[in-house]
């Protein structure tokens, strides 16, 4: 894993880390407040975990499109490149966008299952 991490490029990886650290403090800030005091959180409280995971998705989706432009400005520098070097290059670039996706959709189903649980008591509250 942490090869992966190591190989994907420090910058972005270490990145995207941290925006999925903010949503995850998001995300349980969250959770202490539907699942533990068992209060609806206000829709603004839940929407910094769908921007956190967003905003990942796009860091990795940068850092993948930045690692491309550098991989063609150095192809067009040495004119000719086998297949497997060039495949090399794009699979290492596909690794930010990987994670970005990945922090993306961890966030997605927690903002879900907040956000659901969140609308269940907002109905019970409005039934008392």
């Amino acid at each position: 894993m942490f090869d992966l991490f190591i190989e994907g490029g420090w910058l972005f990886m270490s990145l995207i880390t941290l925006l999925a650290l903010a949503m995850l403090f998001f995300a349980a800030k969250g959770a202490s407040l539907v699942y533990g005091k068992g209060v609806v959180p206000t829709p603004g409280s839940l929407y910094y975990i769908r921007f956190f995971g967003m905003l990942a998705l796009v860091t990795g989706i940068l850092g993948q499109l930045i690692g491309l432009y550098e991989a063609m400005k150095m192809i067009s520098k040495m004119g000719e490149v086998s297949q497997q070097i060039l495949a090399g290059g794009i699979k290492v670039s596909s690794i930010t966008t990987l994670y970005g996706f990945l922090v993306f959709l961890i966030a997605h189903f927690i903002w879900f299952a907040l956000d659901m649980k969140a609308g269940s008591l907002a109905t019970t509250v409005e039934r008392r």
